[in-house]
């Protein structure tokens, strides 16, 4: 695997991580995060997706509830992907400049979510900003949820991914090697994220203000079959939620 960060630079880079099957995430991750922020709930009127990428997870949200989404990422190339493969009256694809998210005013959004979008930061004063912009724009007792490959199941071959290499043991901010398989015979895709501890996860957000914090690692029900028989999401957790509260 490259031993460089991704970097999200062109069109083909975005088709090719939209072709990835996110069934797992669509099992286990995505579920666990709606119901941390109450998607679904007539509380839940406007959702930020923060690092929305090519538009997945911004999708699921409008067709699980009547919220709108706000889908903003630093990727003019995600974004375009987004637009074009989930266009959706009640989402609105915007960029973030410079880190800001200078389209949404102070309290303005009623929860928020960022979905492997720490992993690909590789400083910890950037996603001490990530945290702070997105509490800025959550309203008093919103919350915002963090989902991201577990740390803690680093090297488990999952059913669609693995992150990290069998028995190696990663520290603060390493790089960290994920394949995604992709369906249809098409070659994998490998990707180059950074390894962050739970603990970091909940120093960032508790540092930003945010309060009430939680700590999931959902695993597929044992009774189910939907990824084959016995598989690895079953035993392990293959990912991380972190939420918390703005007060």
């Amino acid at each position: 695997m490259s031993s460089s960060s991704t970097a999200w630079k062109d069109a083909g880079d975005a088709d090719d991580y939209h072709s990835y099957d996110d069934l797992p995430e669509r099992l286990i991750g995505y579920p666990a995060v709606f119901h941390a922020l109450g998607i679904g709930s007539s509380a839940v009127r406007t959702v930020l997706d923060h690092g929305c990428g090519p538009g997945k997870v911004a999708a699921r949200v409008v067709e699980a509830s009547g919220a709108r989404v706000v889908a903003a990422d630093v990727s003019p190339h995600m974004l375009a992907v987004a637009r074009e493969r989930h266009p959706h009256p009640r989402i609105d694809h915007r960029l973030i400049d410079g880190g800001r998210l200078a389209f949404l005013d102070d309290g303005s959004v009623d929860a928020a979510m960022s979905c492997f979008v720490f992993v690909t930061v590789g400083e910890v004063e950037g996603l001490h900003d990530i945290a702070a912009e997105v509490h800025r724009v959550l309203r008093p007792g919103g919350r915002y949820a963090v989902l991201d490959a577990n740390p803690r199941s680093t090297g488990i071959r999952f059913s669609t991914f693995r992150t990290g290499d069998p028995g190696r043991v990663y520290t603060k901010g390493e790089r960290r090697g994920t394949r995604l398989e992709r369906p249809g015979g098409a070659a994998p895709l490998d990707l180059v994220d950074h390894h962050w501890p739970c603990r970091t996860y909940l120093d960032v957000l508790g540092k930003a203000g945010f309060t009430d914090l939680d700590v999931h690692e959902p695993v597929l029900p044992r009774h189910s079959t939907l990824l084959g028989s016995r598989p690895a999401e079953a035993d392990h957790p293959p990912f991380l939620v972190v939420s918390g509260g703005k007060g």
